[in-house]
């Protein structure tokens, strides 16, 4: 679903977020929300001089998944592979020149779309040409990322990501098809 809550359309920067989180976008219907890892991305956001409003954000599944016990769990390959098809749909609405994945999740999300060959720990902040766009994937704002990535690292990483989205957006007149 585009809902106003996602951002602008069209949009040069796209970010793939996992799923809707139960204390989050599941409760407030917009994404990275309401909750820690909402937190943590707006001000992620803010080290890498963008502004909320100026991005969209999605997420991989729009379901919101959890385990037996009503807490989040990841999304199944299956359910990713189910929502790929409203993925590439939103990448054609959004028509971004930049899409920024938040996690492995994401990253496999667009992987489902066009196949790009990266891995999240060998390939964070690279900047990768894929489907007519540039990709770059990045560690979820969650705070269980920094089991894999120090939270200063995390903080470099979106520095590096505002001086690339000077570079590789484009005008918008530019844009053509999906």
């Amino acid at each position: 679903m585009l809902g106003a809550g996602n951002g602008p359309l069209p949009c040069d920067v796209l970010f793939v977020g996992e799923a809707p989180g139960r204390r989050g976008a599941g409760r407030t219907g917009v994404p990275f929300s309401g909750d820690e890892s909402g937190r943590r991305f707006d001000l992620l956001l803010t080290k890498a001089g963008l502004r909320r409003d100026a991005v969209f954000i999605t997420n991989a599944v729009l379901c919101l998944p959890l385990d037996a016990l009503g807490r989040n769990r990841r999304p199944a390959a299956r359910e990713v592979a189910a929502c790929s098809k409203h993925l590439a749909a939103t990448l054609g609405a959004v028509k971004p020149s930049l899409v920024v994945t938040l996690g492995a999740v994401g990253l496999a999300a667009v992987g489902c779309i066009e196949p790009h060959g990266l891995a999240l720990r060998a390939d964070v902040g690279r900047c990768v040409a894929w489907c007519g766009r540039t990709l770059v994937p990045l560690y979820h704002p969650g705070r269980q990322a920094q089991l894999h990535r120090a939270w200063d690292r995390q903080l470099e990483d979106w520095q590096l990501l505002g001086r690339t989205v000077s570079h590789v957006t484009r005008p918008r007149s530019d844009y053509r098809g999906v």
